[in-house]
């Protein structure tokens, strides 16, 4: 038996193996966790977005406040 032999018996069984663990995207779970949402332009952030990069944002973007942008966020 040859190496190459052993590389393709080795690439079967971390095939196998990912196919036992399931999905490693996380995409799904990042898009279900944008729950802040810009009440201007309806642009979406994470949920573990700060205050800075929000402020960032209104006054970029829009040339207004962080409160004006998102009334309801309480910078927890």
């Amino acid at each position: 038996m040859g190496n190459g032999a052993k590389a393709a018996q080795k690439r079967e069984r971390n095939a196998s193996k990912q196919a036992d663990k399931g999905p490693t995207s996380r995409l799904k779970v990042n898009e279900a966790a944008k729950n802040i949402v810009c009440q201007i332009c309806r642009q979406t952030f994470l949920l573990t977005t700060r205050a800075p990069a929000l402020e960032e944002h209104a006054t970029n973007k829009h040339s207004k406040s962080l409160a004006e942008c998102f009334p309801g966020y309480t910078g927890k």
